[in-house]
């Protein structure tokens, strides 16, 4: 059988446009954009057109963009820096209970340096109340950070609503778009947010290069400091074969979203429908409806999740238990529980995540296989 890879909430496969972009950056392209001489230059151009890029995939101006090693690495300079330029009167961060671990996690460290953390509650579907993140906001609060997309279910929050409710209260407003970029349209115009993660991987770009919107109203203490690199906001040498690679995976993403939205939809209900069909008792988490088109979550009861991946990957099909960056824990998804579904329940649930090379025939190989597994796992089969 052929591999099958139905995990791209995890990583994308490099776009072969993307890795044409980036190899004469890694060759005789190489200057430090901060030199004033010709090889210099080449390289300042190439960092350029990717700031354009990236700008114009999500409504943005190239000067509000800030180019990071990471997703989160940008999620980080956002909660860190934001909090720092507040000022030592608001201690007050607001998030969300679902929230991808490079928020959850950076909150739990800010905690320890004195910073209160109120995490909002979501309903069965994977939504916060936007009547309850309102009701959070405090005279001190600085910043509310409320993902778009939800990693691991797909469920899309209410960010324009809320974010809304808090300037009006003179509160700032991030969004980790990491999932959700390239797979929906992303406006930080439309949406009102002051700060927005963004990460190269997840939409057919090289690993190790993400950026933070940052609009011009939003005040953003640096987190590396050193020089002055990406104007005064995060010090290093730029990653410049990377963030040419990433602003060509823009440019591809922008040009394909509403195509490929609606053809990884049309498969993902595909799939849903073929697994219901197939295996008595499977249940979709997330919402029905206000989700990404590429992300199904399943519960298969009786069965235990980690085993069903291992037979999985034996017949070459790629999938997961939720976040990739949670991998090797055992803690059962924060996610799921948050959404409340019982540690066994949890145990029991995967992720599959369709890219744009998937076909219906992979689909279709993909649900004979699952079916077969969860026969063979004791949790049920086709009828």
């Amino acid at each position: 059988m052929p591999r099958i890879y139905l995990d791209h909430n995890a990583t994308t496969p490099l776009h072969p446009s993307v890795l044409e972009a980036m190899l004469p950056f890694l060759g005789e392209r190489f200057g430090n954009p901060s030199s004033l001489h010709w090889s210099g230059r080449e390289a300042r151009q190439g960092l350029d057109r990717a700031r354009r890029s990236a700008a114009a995939l999500i409504g943005a101006e190239p000067a509000e963009i800030v180019f990071t090693a990471s997703g989160t690495e940008a999620d980080n300079l956002a909660l860190r820096g934001a909090l720092a330029a507040a000022g030592p009167g608001k201690r007050h961060l607001v998030t969300s209970a679902v929230e991808h671990p490079a928020v959850l996690s950076t909150c739990e460290d800010l905690e320890r340096g004195g910073v209160e953390v109120t995490r909002l509650p979501v309903d069965s579907a994977g939504r916060v109340d936007p009547a309850a993140a309102e009701a959070a906001l405090r005279p001190d609060t600085a910043l509310l950070s409320l993902m778009l997309a939800n990693n691991e279910v797909g469920t899309l929050q209410p960010v324009e609503e809320v974010a809304r409710a808090a300037h009006a209260r003179g509160v700032r407003v991030h969004c980790d778009a990491v999932q959700a970029a390239g797979r929906v349209p992303v406006d930080v115009r439309a949406l009102g947010v002051d700060l927005l993660s963004l990460s190269g991987h997840k939409i057919g770009g090289p690993k190790g290069v993400g950026a933070l919107f940052a609009s011009r109203e939003a005040a953003l203490s640096p987190i590396l400091t050193g020089g002055s690199q990406e104007g005064g906001r995060r010090a290093g040498t730029e990653n410049v074969p990377g963030i040419v690679g990433f602003g060509r995976a823009c440019e591809l993403a922008a040009a394909g979203l509403a195509e490929g939205a609606g053809r990884q939809g049309r498969l993902r209900d595909r799939l849903q429908r073929g697994i219901e069909e197939r295996v008595p008792g499977a249940r979709a988490n997330g919402h029905p409806e206000l989700r990404l088109p590429n992300t199904l979550n399943l519960t298969f009861p009786g069965v235990d999740g980690e085993s069903f991946l291992m037979n999985l990957d034996l017949l070459g099909i790629a999938a997961s238990t939720g976040s990739a960056c949670s991998s090797g824990s055992v803690e059962p998804s924060h996610v799921l529980i948050a959404m409340g579904l019982s540690p066994r329940e949890v145990s029991g649930s995967i992720r599959l995540s369709l890219g744009p090379e998937n076909t219906e025939e992979e689909v279709d190989a993909a649900l004979e296989a699952l079916a077969d597994v969860i026969q063979s796992l004791g949790g049920g089969g086709a009828p």
